[in-house]
């Protein structure tokens, strides 16, 4: 599976200039686990659009408790990654099999400093799990499902917490999909005032 195409239309009655934000959910935590803002569109104004991509290939990550950042390095489902301390120092490599092949493995390998491990997606961080310490490992998985809604002052790679999330209940899946438009209506202001509602357009299948 290659890269889905994706365009985001502003065909609302939004004058707030709101920001729209997209996340998915880490599927191999609990639901009330934290999500990242993967992408956040802003100023996109009424008739305005905002193309973007949503690609099958991952990126992890690590960081190190001395404040350093690995390079990213491709990851499927199905792989296990490590941080270990070479003669150079602690580095990311690639460590063999997950345990389920829907998932991807990140284990701290040192002896000793906790370390944090992110999924990338199209370059923006996805999902980060904190604290992994010594021997442990954090566990990614994901469906081809994003959630979007109206959110405000929320950065991209930020880190949401619960309530936000919440309020964010439009779950729009991917699956099979080469390209569509996501189209945002309803909004406005008064006592004609709706919910905003987005709905996939323009669908053209894989």
């Amino acid at each position: 599976m290659s890269a889905i195409q994706l365009n985001f239309i502003n065909k609302s009655n939004d004058q707030n200039n709101s920001e729209i934000v997209l996340f998915q959910k880490n599927m191999a935590t609990s639901f009330d686990e934290i999500a990242i803002a993967w992408k956040v569109i802003k100023n996109c104004g009424q008739g305005d659009y905002h193309p973007f991509t949503y690609s099958s290939v991952l990126q992890v990550a690590m960081s190190d408790s001395y404040g350093n950042y690995t390079p990213h390095l491709s990851a499927m489902p199905g792989q296990a990654f490590e941080m270990v301390l070479a003669p150079s120092g602690d580095l990311i490599q690639y460590s063999g099999s997950a345990a389920s092949p829907k998932s991807i493995e990140l284990k701290n390998s040192l002896q000793r400093g906790a370390v944090s491990g992110y999924v990338y997606r199209d370059g923006s961080v996805i999902a980060m799990k904190s604290n992994i310490a010594p021997g442990q490992k954090a566990v990614f998985e994901f469906t081809p499902t994003i959630f979007i809604g109206v959110a405000s002052q929320i950065t991209q790679g930020q880190i949401m917490n619960s309530a936000i999330i919440s309020n964010i209940n439009t779950e729009i899946s991917l699956l099979g999909l080469a390209s569509a438009d996501i189209v945002m209506t309803g909004g406005g202001s008064g006592a004609n005032a709706t919910a905003f509602v987005f709905s996939l357009e323009n669908v053209k299948m894989a």
